[in-house]
């Protein structure tokens, strides 16, 4: 937690639930990967968090963004971003967004598939287009399925065609999974792309372009490797499998640069037990998993908790949100253990929750009211 984002909760106390984030920590977030990955191009990953005041400051940081909708590809233009500037990111995109991405001056789009190239020949001539391929997620807190990317082999045959009908195959990208926490799960993915390379310069594509995608963590419970980390392996996978001629770079950065911005603040609704002897206290929260943690699914992302409370004698908990879903459940299996003195009405923070959080939020489940946001 900044000491902006405490003196705003102290100050304004207000009403629970909401997210606070500190956009000053977003800009310092932007110029640390900076200077971790020089030669890279950063473009923002939209989807981790679109809120206006982000998307401002980072332009005004001359960031590029990733944009996995013809809503945020507005939503960048809106916020003064150049349409050279957005990379439309998303492999499966309607044929309509991918024409009105490319009316408004959008050139760079994603594909993974024959029939997505078939789309950005006919709706995005021209177009610079980079095919998504499968890498390992091993590491990744959160890591992805195989619904995004295609198979080294397919990825070949693809940009071969995009020549042939006209689009410019400019690179290949990947994504070793969200919450990365294994430097080495990139120096394997760009081994794979550089064999890619190699091939289709002998087919006669000239690949330019190298999209490392996002991954890079924040702290919540466990420690990770710093940001500086990520940057020496990389750029020594960079420099080992293409040596000199090194491609044009991009990281497509998103929990990374607005993680550790953003607190929610929330109010114990409800401690309780289920037996009289039982040790494990239910601790229900005014927000929950509908509420914008879907990243507890598989308890999968483990938030810190502060409470009024720390320092006191804990005891094992288990956490659920307000709602009556008992999929609604946070953590059970993963040992949390707050203060024996924590009751109701108490407000507690869940620290490092400025990605993924507001996007993730429903409209209305149980009548609850969505997630209010506060940007300082």
């Amino acid at each position: 937690m900044t000491p902006k984002v405490s003196r705003f909760l102290r100050d304004a106390a207000p009403a629970t639930p909401c997210l606070v984030v500190d956009v000053d920590r977003v800009a310092e977030n932007y110029g640390r990967l900076k200077a971790a990955m020089p030669l890279a191009r950063i473009y923002y990953a939209v989807k981790a968090n679109p809120a206006a005041p982000i998307l401002s400051r980072l332009v005004d940081l001359q960031s590029q963004f990733d944009a996995a909708s013809l809503e945020e590809v507005r939503m960048c233009l809106a916020a003064g971003a150049r349409p050279e500037a957005i990379s439309f990111g998303n492999t499966v995109k309607k044929e309509s967004a991918i024409q009105a991405a490319y009316e408004a001056g959008v050139r760079m789009f994603a594909f993974d598939s024959e029939p997505e190239l078939r789309k950005l020949a006919r709706s995005a001539p021209g177009a610079k287009v980079y095919c998504r391929i499968l890498v390992e997620n091993v590491g990744a807190e959160w890591p992805l399925s195989r619904k995004f990317g295609c198979e080294a082999e397919m990825a070949k045959e693809l940009m071969v065609l995009a020549r042939d009908l006209g689009l410019d195959p400019y690179g290949i990208s990947f994504h070793v999974g969200s919450q990365q926490t294994r430097t080495a799960a990139y120096e394997a993915a760009i081994a794979k792309v550089a064999m890619i390379f190699t091939d289709l310069k002998e087919a006669g594509i000239n690949l330019r372009m190298a999209n490392l995608g996002g991954g890079y963590p924040v702290r919540y419970r466990s420690e990770v490797p710093e940001i500086d980390d990520f940057g020496a392996a990389i750029m020594g996978a960079m420099v080992e499998h293409f040596g000199n001629a090194l491609p044009e770079i991009l990281v497509e950065p998103g929990r990374f640069i607005v993680g550790d911005a953003g607190v929610l603040s929330s109010e114990v609704v409800l401690v309780s037990s289920k037996g009289k002897d039982d040790p494990v206290r239910w601790v229900y929260l005014d927000i929950g998993r509908f509420g914008g943690l879907a990243e507890t699914e598989g308890e999968a992302i483990k938030y810190r908790f502060r409470t009024p409370h720390d320092g006191l004698a804990e005891g094992p908990v288990t956490i659920a949100g307000p709602t009556c879903d008992s999929t609604d459940t946070l953590y059970e299996k993963s040992n949390y253990r707050l203060p024996l003195a924590l009751q109701s009405g108490d407000r507690v923070e869940l620290l490092s929750t400025g990605a993924y959080v507001t996007t993730y939020a429903s409209q209305g489940f149980n009548g609850f009211a969505p997630l209010a946001e506060h940007y300082i």
